[in-house]
């Protein structure tokens, strides 16, 4: 059993700012020279790949769940005459 769920908008948001950091290190050690406006659209491209990454994951596990309960509950329904009932 796994410790925690995997999170892949987690990865995916930090590998782009590994690559970012990378290449203003690259920038500043002068071995890459780049215009200042290529990381904007790197950043954010790295934001809104994380974010679907996050809600494709989070889609396919509600998903996995919602079949595991449906799998799970083959019993009749409860019988609303029990002392439970609303009156």
């Amino acid at each position: 059993m796994l410790r925690h769920e995997f999170r892949p908008g987690r990865a995916v948001a930090g590998l782009a700012m590994l690559a970012l950091a990378g290449g203003y290190a690259a920038d500043a050690a002068g071995a890459w020279e780049v215009p200042w406006t290529f990381f904007l659209p790197v950043f954010l491209g790295g934001l809104w790949l994380a974010a679907t990454a996050t809600w494709t994951a989070y889609m396919l596990r509600r998903r996995r769940d919602a079949r595991k309960a449906s799998a799970e509950n083959t019993a009749a329904p409860a019988s609303t005459r029990g002392s439970h009932a609303i009156k």
